[in-house]
Order: C-alpha cells, then structure tokens, then sequence
C-alpha cells in the first residue's frame, strides 16, 4: 500500500483541494464513512491523531466526534494510486455515523475476525523490535525453539482448562495458543492465510 508520507503525494489541484477520504475500522476492515479533506484537514488529523475532515456545509475542519466524542483515532493514511483519494484506517470510539450507527451505510461493525489480520500484522512489526520493549519481541529473540516450546505450553494449559467449567480461564487459554501458534507461523514466515489456503483446498 501507498503510505502517505508527504503533502506532495495528493494532487489536490485534481479534486479542487477536497481529497475525499475513505475510513476504514483498522482491526476489522469495514468502511466507516466518506469524508473530505484539505491539506489543513490532514495535517491536523496527524497532530491530534483524531480523523479531521474538511466540512463543505459548514465551510470549516470539523473533528469527527468533536461533538458526540464518538471519536476515529487515526491508526494510517494512504494514498491510492492516482493520488486523489485517501484511505484512512481508524480505530473507532462507539458509533461513526451521525444517527448512532456504526457505519453510514447503516452496517453492523461487530465482525473481529478481521483483528486476525490487523494482529498477524503488530506481530510481524514486533518481530524485528527492541526485544525490551515487547513480551513478543523478546520471545522473538529467543528464537524458534523457544516459540515452538511456547506453543507446546499453551496447548497443554488449554486442554487442562478444556476438562474443567470455567468459560473465561479456557477462553483466555485459548487466546494465549491461538497468539503463539500466529508467531510460530511468522517465525516460520508464514502466516494465517497460508494455512487459511489449505484448509480451503482441503474443503473441495
């Protein structure tokens, strides 16, 4: 993907200073609302790191959720490939559109399966940082052997809380070997789509 790093990368003289702007929940992919913005718009969207559009209405910046503090905490901008059309990608606090739902097409935004993705992608990031700063990185650093090891463990603790009642110890478990098995994948360099690929051939 074009990430947007500079003013330059928009052809703002093609859209007339309003480049519209697509926002997209980051950790499950639904688009959220259409928006415009201006160079003003955007630069004030990085510094507040709250999605800010350019209202043609009301002829100023407006903060979604300046208002309802129903705010998009800017996550990414990225610019499509001919450099008139922005995709935003937010983390949403409660509902974006203006009547209280999630969407402004008036789309359930409950699906999570797509925080898979946005997790493979933190967990591919982390694999190279400080292993000071993470429990992840500094698995990481430990190499292969001790990841596989970790799987291991937690597939142990999950079938031991698999025999017992408790809901929130088995699903916690279950989270904990679901995020090793997805490093074991990437320090492998695989990932869940590559598996994702096989059960499907296996589905025909």
């Amino acid at each position: 993907m074009r990430k947007f790093e500079s003013i330059d990368q928009i052809d703002f003289e093609k859209v007339n200073g309003l480049v519209p702007a697509v926002v997209q929940d980051a950790q499950t992919s639904k688009v959220l609302m259409l928006g415009y913005m201006n160079e003003e718009a955007i630069k004030t969207t990085q510094e507040t790191g709250h999605v800010t559009f350019f209202s043609r209405s009301k002829q100023r910046l407006w903060t979604k959720g300046e208002t309802s503090k129903n705010f998009l905490n800017l996550v990414d901008i990225f610019v499509d490939c001919d450099k008139d059309t922005l995709l935003v990608k937010a983390n949403p606090v409660g509902p974006t559109c203006h009547l209280g739902d999630d969407t402004c097409w008036d789309e359930s935004n409950d699906s999570n399966l797509q925080f898979l993705g946005y997790l493979t992608e933190v967990i591919k990031k982390r694999r190279h940082s400080d292993p000071s700063e993470s429990y992840t990185a500094h698995l990481f650093s430990k190499g292969i052997n001790k990841v596989a090891q970790k799987v291991g463990e937690e597939a142990v603790e999950l079938v031991i809380e698999a025999k017992d009642n408790d809901a929130d110890l088995f699903k916690n478990e279950a989270a904990d070997l679901l995020f090793h098995y997805m490093m074991l994948l990437e320090a492998k360099d695989y990932s869940l789509q590559d598996i994702i690929k096989v059960l499907q051939e296996r589905h025909k």
